[in-house]
């Protein structure tokens, strides 16, 4: 219950505190030669809040080839989902400036939203269709500018017992990267639901596996394998999480 308190606690006074911080930086980056470099200083505060959102509620993380992510061009982070700390675990890592595709919902979370679309997320409304391209338009002009995209293309979070049961990828998630031709990077992550989602509402110390796979590009990819790239994704991922449980 203490790591709860604290974990919400942290994140009330960050969003508060946070109001100045917000101001300057739109400030900042009216000058278009530092509009950057206030995108940047942005990210970089939110992930030492994730970071620290991450110390207080005990997570333990192995990170596995990350080394493998390229850091001098955009890219398409994709990943099974299971708990809302995918995002915090993974944007805490980002390179470069990245922006996440996330529910039209959090648009209603007073300050929260202010930060996401500094940090160039993008929101999708999945029962319009018209909307959700729209979404995805807008993500394959950030990649266009040098801004990297995150989207978890199973489209909410699973809930089955097992790691390995993940809902079907969509493949219109992954138009970003065949309209960009920049390379998809999978992402699997195990015992994520297990700080949170299992025992709501109490956050529990955890042991996590973040494992990068080797950067896809769509290119190379036989006929086949562009036809069905949902798939093909997510059986990268899948042979990821199963190597997860013969580690853990």
């Amino acid at each position: 219950m203490i790591r709860t308190f604290f974990a919400l606690l942290f994140v009330l006074l960050y969003l508060i505190l946070g109001i100045p911080f917000l101001g300057i930086f739109w400030l900042i980056a009216k000058n278009e030669k530092w509009k950057n470099s206030a995108a940047l200083a942005q990210l970089r505060m939110v992930q030492w809040a994730f970071r620290c959102i991450c110390a207080i509620s005990g997570v333990k993380l192995t990170v596995i080839g990350e080394e493998l992510v390229p850091t001098d061009e955009p890219v398409l982070y994709i990943g099974n989902h299971r708990s809302y700390f995918d995002i915090i675990i993974t944007y805490a890592r980002c390179p470069r400036l990245t922006g996440y595709i996330a529910k039209d919902s959090m648009l209603k979370v007073p300050l929260l939203s202010i930060w996401m679309r500094r940090l160039n997320c993008l929101f999708i409304n999945r029962e319009d269709i018209k909307e959700s391209l729209k979404t995805i338009l807008a993500g394959i002009e950030h990649v266009k500018n040098g801004i990297s995209m995150c989207i978890y293309p199973e489209g909410t979070r699973a809930h089955g017992e097992n790691e390995l049961d993940m809902l079907p990828f969509k493949e219109g998630s992954l138009k970003i990267a065949e309209k960009t031709g920049c390379k998809i990077v999978p992402m699997a992550m195990t015992g994520s639901a297990d700080i949170f989602e299992k025992h709501v509402p109490f956050i529990r110390k955890t042991n996590v596996i973040l494992e990068y796979g080797a950067p896809i590009d769509v290119s190379s990819l036989s006929k086949e394998e562009k036809k069905k790239l949902g798939s093909y994704c997510q059986s990268q991922i899948t042979r990821m999480l199963e190597k997860h449980q013969q580690m853990r």
